[in-house]
C-alpha cells in the first residue's frame, strides 16, 4: 500500500522547468530512494512534497490525501517531516532546544518525552551534548541532530535530503545504520542521496532522476546491478 504518491509532478523556478511530470510512490514501511547527479531535481522533489515549493502541475498524495495547497506546518501535522539538506539546525540553541522544536506541533507530553528518549537511544552522542549549542557540534553530530529533530514530530514518513553530504566515511556508515533502525521501527522513509551505493544498499526501491525526469524505477537491488546505473552513479565500468 503506497503511503506517498507523486503523480505527474511539475515544478518551475520562473522559466526553468525543474521537475517535468515525475511520478513515483513509496510503500508504507519501506525505504524509497531518489538518486541522481547535481541539479537533477532531487531536493526540489522533497521541497515540493513538504510544501516548501508550490507545484505548477500534478499532485502529491499522502495516505490517499492530496497535499496541494497545504502549508508546511499542516503537512507536518499529517505525519510527514523532513531533515533538510544542510541540516538546518538552530545553531544558537542547545541540542535539547532543537529537539523540543521538532515536537512543536504536538500536545502529548508523555509521547514527546518517550520519543525524545528514543531519539537519544538512536543517537547517544546527542545525549552527551544536550546543553551544548548546536552550532558547536561536528558535521556528523549536526546531521544526527537534524534527523533526531525530524523524528520528534513522530512522522509516518521521514524525508531525508543528502544525509551523507560532507561527512567522513565512518560517520556515513553510522548514519545509514541508524536509517535502517528508524525504518525497522516502523517509519517509512524517502531518501535523497548522491551516494548511490549507500542509498541503494539501504533502500527497498529506487528511482533515478535525470534533469527533472524519472528515467528508471525498480527494486533497489535491481538498480544496483544495472550496468547503466553502475557506470553512471556507482563508478563501476
Amino acid at each position: 500500500m503506497s503511503l506517498l504518491e507523486i503523480i505527474d509532478l511539475d515544478v518551475h523556478y520562473g522559466a526553468i522547468h525543474a521537475l517535468k511530470g515525475i511520478s513515483l510512490s513509496v510503500d508504507e514501511g519501506q525505504i524509497g530512494t531518489l538518486i541522481g547527479g547535481n541539479g537533477a531535481g532531487k531536493s526540489t522533489t522533497l521541497r515540493a512534497i513538504s510544501g516548501l515549493l508550490r507545484p505548477s502541475g500534478g499532485d502529491v498524495r499522502f495516505d490517499g490525501r492530496s497535499l496541494r495547497g497545504l502549508a508546511p506546518h499542516q503537512i507536518v501535522r499529517l505525519g510527514l517531516s523532513q531533515a533538510p539538506e544542510g541540516r538546518g539546525i538552530f545553531a544558537n540553541l542547545t541540542v535539547d532546544d532543537n529537539l523540543a522544536i521538532g515536537a512543536y506541533a504536538r500536545k502529548d507530553a508523555a509521547g514527546v518525552k518517550k520519543d525524545r528518549e528514543r531519539a537519544l537511544e538512536l543517537f547517544p552522542r546527542l545525549r552527551e551534548r544536550l546543553v551544548q549549542s548546536a552550532g558547536t557540534l561536528s558535521g556528523g553530530e549536526q546531521q544526527m541532530l537534524a534527523i533526531a529533530r525530524a523524528l520528534m514530530a513522530r512522522p509516518r514518513l521521514l524525508l531525508l535530503d543528502e544525509p551523507s553530504l560532507g561527512l567522513a566515511p565512518q560517520v556515513v556508515q553510522t548514519i545509514f545504520k541508524i536509517i535502517r533502525e528508524i525504518n525497522a521501527g516502523g517509519t517509512t522513509i524517502l531518501l535523497v542521496e548522491q551516494n548511490a551505493h549507500m542509498a541503494l544498499g539501504v533502500a527497498h526501491r529506487g528511482h533515478v532522476l535525470e534533469v527533472g525526469k524519472i528515467v528508471m524505477s525498480d527494486d533497489a537491488k535491481v538498480l544496483a546491478a544495472s550496468d547503466q546505473v553502475r557506470k553512471a552513479y556507482l563508478g563501476i565500468a
